[in-house]
């Protein structure tokens, strides 16, 4: 079913509920606060909420959490939350420290001490230390967790902010960032305000059109601009890189999603475009550039396929030289999760049918002839997600590689990959022994984790984890929720969650994840496999994943729920609106559905390239048979359906839930809504929000699946 194409105007004349677009006009939050009341009446009075709430929460607040550290000067540098400070602690500890079981930490910034004194609901959005000497900080702060936030100049040695009166740098409250160069200068990036022509700095999505270079003590309008984008980009930033021997300027010009430019910028102002495929994403470390390609890339020369990994030498590079060494090569069945840079290395992380293999690259020596060798990194997991990230870079070859899966908690493991290919090249198998361990927040023992495939409509072969309990009954009475995302080429790996051990699986559920396309699971051929007019793919996919469920007597409609947040609020609006008779309850959280106002909303515009124009006719023409908004009908017949919102949400407008939440409400439809007061599109601010959130999903999900029939 496709709509007629309505310009903006007419769609917002025939739009019953455009009020509850304004986002904190007294109508809308008055509006809010009474489907908020009415969940909580309905959900969060009883004492089973009460019990799975103080569960989850034990799990969120528990000091036995692994602290993930990062490493900078001589120390390691974690943020912090639990109980006792629900916004947390940015603090740092030694090494040696570290690794004993109760490391010593110096806190640095305590946040919560920050809110109570200036009476603010601040969220820490992050520290860059400034290097080589590492005394200061610039810190950014949001309030409520929204994106937008402001940056300030802190000092580690008095553990105190510095004031712009007194020289500090200050980046107000807008979208955007302030980055380091030296001591005394930092590009920034943000709301400047009307440009001297009366235009706006910011770009229709809502982010920063220019950056600028800044000098301490300088006014942001005597600032000398390096870059200044059009309206229509995405997004311009720049950033300096302090690798000792090879310090570089750098300017990003995003003009959409998988669309951008990247320039070298000289001390003189002058750019110099490193001419790759706009989709291609570049980066230049040391002596070498490399090149991650999301498109064939053809040459005189040679044809470099979608999804490979490809080096050179910078300095040729820029002189003009296109001949790469390719480092990775996707298969049908593999795609690049990653790539990582030690001091002599390059570590790379493949996902083989959604299950990540390491393996490390060792770059030419004379002896080899100007070859990459490749040696795998062995004994790790093999069903399970594996991350890898450089200690140091800079100074050192040992990695922080941190293993999960959906029953085994976290594990941080630290080491050396000179002692790992010393190991291996003796043909011993490396054993590999955890630095931190997260506890167990339920018993693994009592469950199965599989991984399957379904087969969509088109017949593409669908993969997708299953975990339940050993003993399951394959009677489709088991309640089971689905979950899914599929977009943007971000990929779904299996992770540990005390939250959905304690809230869901231990009291009989089952769980699955879906890695349909539009995610990366299989890189970008995934992902473009998914977008604008062929989006119906990716639903196809997520509703075939349903229904091998059902036919593995693993679940029944009535028992099966679905639920996802963003774009994955998106996919499971389409889930009710398109395939309402497969699903027995539906949670759709922070999401898009209004796909005719989406690029008119906060960063709606910034996602085009994922979805399309909807004031494109042409374009209207397939995006409106996936606005969940428009196909909803008031005669059909709906699962019952909960939606999860945040007032502060400044990325997805919180418009969208409210829209179709208040459309389905007044046609007499069973509509569960909540909407956080803060907490940004995180849909959370502090553990406690986050806890009440789960319960709520959760006791919604439970309490529409497990009766009998």
């Amino acid at each position: 079913m496709k709509h007629e194409f309505l310009t903006q105007e007419e769609a917002v004349a025939q739009d019953p509920h455009l009020w509850l677009e304004h986002i904190t006009s007294d109508q809308a939050l008055e509006w809010v606060e009474v489907q908020n009341a009415k969940s909580r009446e309905r959900f969060a009075t009883t004492d089973e909420f009460a019990a799975v709430e103080r569960s989850i929460r034990e799990v969120l607040d528990s000091d036995d959490k692994i602290p993930m550290v990062s490493y900078a000067g001589g120390f390691l540098y974690n943020f912090w939350r639990d109980a006792n400070h629900p916004r947390g602690l940015w603090r740092r500890t030694t090494e040696e420290s570290y690794e004993s079981e109760q490391p010593q930490w110096d806190v640095l910034l305590d946040v919560d001490a920050l809110c109570e004194t200036e009476d603010e609901q601040w969220v820490f959005h992050g520290a860059s230390l400034l290097r080589p000497d590492y005394d200061r900080a610039l810190v950014s702060l949001s309030r409520g967790g929204t994106d937008a936030d402001e940056t300030r100049e802190f000092d580690l040695t008095t553990r105190s902010f510095i004031a712009p009166e007194n020289g500090g740098f200050f980046r107000p409250e807008s979208k955007g960032g302030l980055r380091w160069i030296n001591r005394d200068e930092v590009f920034v990036y943000t709301d400047f305000g009307p440009d001297q022509d009366g235009n706006p700095t910011l770009t229709g999505s809502g982010y920063p059109r220019i950056a600028k270079r800044l000098q301490r003590g300088q006014r942001f309008e005597d600032a000398a601009v390096v870059y200044a984008g059009d309206d229509e980009d995405m997004y311009i930033s720049a950033w300096h890189s302090f690798t000792p021997g090879f310090e570089r300027n750098f300017v990003s010009r995003s003009i959409a999603f998988y669309n951008s430019e990247t320039y070298l910028l000289e001390d003189d102002g002058t750019l110099t475009l490193l001419e790759v495929p706009n989709s291609a994403e570049v980066s230049a470390y040391r002596d070498l550039v490399f090149v991650e390609l999301r498109e064939d890339w053809v040459l005189d020369h040679a044809t470099y396929a979608a999804g490979s990994l490809l080096v050179t030498d910078f300095e040729k590079f820029l002189a003009g030289n296109r001949k790469f060494t390719v480092l990775f090569a996707p298969t049908d069945t593999t795609s690049l999760a990653g790539a990582s840079f030690t001091r002599d290395y390059l570590v790379l992380n493949v996902l083989a049918d959604v299950k990540n293999k390491l393996s490390v690259l060792i770059p030419p020596t004379d002896s080899s002839q100007g070859q990459w060798r490749e040696m795998p990194l062995a004994g790790l997991p093999e069903l399970g997600t594996v991350s890898v990230g450089a200690v140091d870079s800079d100074e050192s070859n040992d990695v922080w590689i941190v293993t999960t899966d959906y029953l085994t908690p976290t594990t941080l493991l630290r080491a050396s990959l000179d002692d790992l290919l010393a190991t291996q090249e003796t043909d011993n198998v490396p054993i590999l022994e955890p630095l931190k361990s997260m506890p167990s927040f339920f018993d693994p023992s009592r469950y199965a984790v599989s991984q399957n495939f379904a087969i969509s409509d088109d017949g593409t072969r669908v993969p997708y984890f299953l975990i339940h309990r050993s003993d399951i009954v394959l009677d489709g009475t088991t309640p089971t929720l689905l979950y899914g995302y599929g977009g943007f080429e971000i990929s779904l790996t299996p992770n540990y969650s005390g939250a959905l051990g304690r809230g869901w699986l231990e009291r009989g559920g089952a769980y699955a994840v879906a890695n349909i396309r539009g995610g990366g699971e299989y890189g970008p051929r995934w992902h473009q496999a998914a977008l604008k007019e062929n989006r119906h793919r990716a639903y196809q996919d997520f509703s075939s994943v349903a229904k091998d469920l059902i036919a593995r007597g693993v679940t029944s409609t009535p028992h099966l729920g679905v639920e996802g947040r963003s774009n994955g609020g998106l996919l499971t609006g389409n889930m009710l609106m398109q395939y309402p008779d497969l699903f027995g309850a539906v949670v759709i959280g922070v999401p898009l559905l209004d796909m005719k106002r989406y690029t008119h909303l906060l960063a709606g515009a910034s996602w085009m390239a994922e979805y399309g124009d909807p004031d494109v006719p042409q374009e209207w023409d397939y995006i409106s048979t996936f606005s969940p908004y428009h196909l909803f009908d008031a005669g059909r017949t709906y699962p019952p359906v909960m939606f999860y919102t945040s007032t502060k949400d400044d990325r997805v407008h919180p418009g969208h839930a409210r829209k179709l939440a208040a459309a389905m409400i007044t046609a007499g439809k069973d509509v569960t809504y909540y909407e956080n007061t803060e907490g940004g599109h995180a849909g959370s601010s502090d553990n406690s929000q986050a806890a009440y959130v789960a319960t709520l999903s959760y006791q919604f999900l439970w309490e529409n699946l497990s009766h009998e029939q």
